[in-house]
């Protein structure tokens, strides 16, 4: 069942992350209010997937980055992992 805000249903974005060693493909999405909170959502998911990596003695490379994308697979917007670590928002 689609989530609504008031009348309109809420869209859904898709988070794929991009890395070295290729790409994993979000099956579900999120159904968020705007982009402006899948950007937020996406900084999250690449501080989660640094402190899981980190946390096994991994390197994070400079170039994974989550790609947001829509229902229709237009990328909306790529997010480096590095905008996780010199982002403001917590």
């Amino acid at each position: 069942m689609k989530e609504t805000r008031g009348d309109e249903e809420m869209p859904r974005y898709f988070f794929h992350v991009v890395s070295t060693t290729g790409t994993v493909h979000d099956p579900e999405g999120s159904e968020l209010a705007d982009l402006d909170a899948a950007l937020d959502e996406a900084i999250e998911n690449a501080r989660d997937a640094m402190s899981r990596s980190i946390s096994r003695g991994h390197d994070v490379s400079r170039r994974d980055a989550i790609r947001i994308c829509d229902e229709g697979g237009l990328v909306l917007r790529v997010v480096p992992y590095t905008d996780a670590i010199l982002s403001d928002g917590d």
